[in-house]
């Protein structure tokens, strides 16, 4: 009996962002929606929309066309998700703050985002805010953020009831860091109406700092003390777990690019070794402290070396030093979060893979197609994960049903069966081809594709 290519409650989401600014790089480093595979990725989220008048807004020249160009991709993948991002470092908090700080602003908000959302074909929101209390946002933030949340997720409900089309998903992309996630989020709150929350498990080091250290490290270093010792995926995903998400709605992070530092000294070139600032700038990403993957490949007369306790590899070539993800730290990363039941692979970006395959060799998309490969996603696309919205061709009727492919609720009418069980996935006596995930003595009913029954020995689901 061979196991079928999905992971319920497991790796099941494959999120790639599309930045609106990679338009603008030279040459074979230009990225454009016709360099997107509509089969590589289960969610595309378009980075990044504008806010004006506590309204949803475009922010770059072509925005326009790019959406009906990315959207146009789902004529040739059906099951395609492409989402809206609003948000990101650079636009920073007082959009945000001063949107949620009145009802009635936030309501403008919330309506302009789903008339903005249904005007341009997109199929769900994801709210980048970084952060919600942090970063000359106010503490009151902090519930704030869960207001719009709810308000969201409350909303593009309505909506979906009301015009009998699918129910826009909705994101959130949060930090790795303890600091952060204490200031600006309740967990347990904001995760019963986010469709996923993307864990942004990089930048864990930088030019902000003055040694080596490597951008997406799986575990800590034995040397790592205190604060240090938390800059890690591991640690980061645990604190999130014990924060109260569920597993399967957390998707980790995956970057195609690299930290760079220049070395203070050509002797001494390990992690953790003095770096004096930021590494040279990329010939076509041209940000100090930062190289694209297809930029990494290329690097002439480098030494390439792995750090064994962190899973991760790094590139020295003469005084600069880059800590970067790989196609091995990919799989062993996809491995991770596999083993701890996450939702799936997030990928920031698109646009820093080699997506044309001219500089590494290895085929296009190196990095993303290892990610899809291990986590088990159909070429087609024909199998949309257990935990996802409906598809089109449902009738408005059915989809106003109970629906277990929507387990954002527990079961209208409260369904008992999680009362006694532990925490999650169980398979449903009356039913073979659906199964339970229990969260906090919640019951959630989910679906497999067609064909497949839950098989409980691997909690997946399974050919009969």
């Amino acid at each position: 009996m061979g196991q079928a290519a999905i992971w319920t409650g497991s790796a099941a989401k494959l999120v790639c962002y599309f930045t609106n600014w990679s338009q603008y790089r030279s040459g074979q480093a230009a990225f454009l929606p016709q360099n997107v595979d509509p089969f590589l990725c289960t969610h595309i989220i378009y980075a990044f929309a504008d806010m004006k008048d506590h309204r949803l807004t475009t922010l770059e020249a072509k925005d326009v066309q790019f959406y009906k160009d990315l959207n146009n991709l789902k004529s040739r993948n059906p099951n395609l998700k492409i989402l809206l991002a609003i948000g990101g470092w650079n636009f920073g908090t007082k959009k945000f703050t001063d949107m949620v700080t009145r009802p009635e602003t936030l309501q403008i908000f919330v309506q302009s985002v789903i008339s903005f959302l249904r005007q341009y074909n997109f199929d769900g929101f994801d709210l980048d805010w970084e952060y919600p209390g942090s970063r000359d946002s106010p503490a009151i933030d902090k519930e704030r953020f869960t207001s719009l949340v709810e308000n969201l997720h409350n909303a593009f409900l309505q909506e979906s009831q009301n015009s009998g089309k699918n129910r826009l998903l909705l994101s959130a992309a949060v930090p790795a860091g303890r600091y952060h996630v204490d200031r600006g989020y309740e967990v347990q709150k904001i995760s019963q109406s986010l469709d996923f929350i993307n864990l942004m498990t990089y930048d864990f080091h930088g030019t902000w700092e003055r040694t080596t250290g490597h951008n997406s490290p799986l575990y800590r270093r034995q040397a790592e003390k205190g604060g240090a010792a938390e800059a890690n995926i591991d640690f980061a995903v645990n604190y999130w777990l014990e924060k109260g998400v569920p597993p399967n709605k957390m998707i980790l992070g995956m970057p195609t690019y690299g930290r760079s530092f220049t070395l203070s000294s050509p002797s001494d070139t390990g992690v953790g070794a003095p770096a004096s600032g930021a590494g040279t700038p990329g010939v076509f990403t041209k940000e100090g402290g930062t190289l694209a993957f297809y930029e990494v490949c290329t690097l002439k007369g480098a030494t390439f070396h792995t750090i064994e306790e962190q899973k991760v590899p790094y590139a020295v070539q003469g005084n600069q030093w880059v800590g970067f993800d790989d196609v091995e730290s990919f799989k062993t990363k996809v491995g991770y979060l596999k083993q701890k039941g996450l939702g799936g692979a997030m990928v920031w970006a698109l646009d820093m893979d080699d997506f044309k395959g001219t500089f590494c060799k290895k085929g296009p998309y190196p990095l993303i197609q290892t990610l899809k490969r291990e986590l088990g996603i159909s070429s087609a696309g024909e199998s949309p994960s257990a935990s996802e919205s409906p598809s089109a061709n449902e009738s408005p009727s059915a989809r106003k049903s109970p629906s277990p492919t929507q387990p954002s609720k527990p079961i209208p009418g409260g369904n008992t069966f999680c009362e006694n069980q532990e925490n999650g996935l169980h398979p449903n006596p009356q039913d073979p081809a659906t199964f339970y995930n229990c969260v906090g003595k919640r019951t959630f009913r989910l679906s497999c594709p067609a064909g497949l029954v839950f098989n409980d020995s691997c909690k997946c689901c399974d050919w009969p």
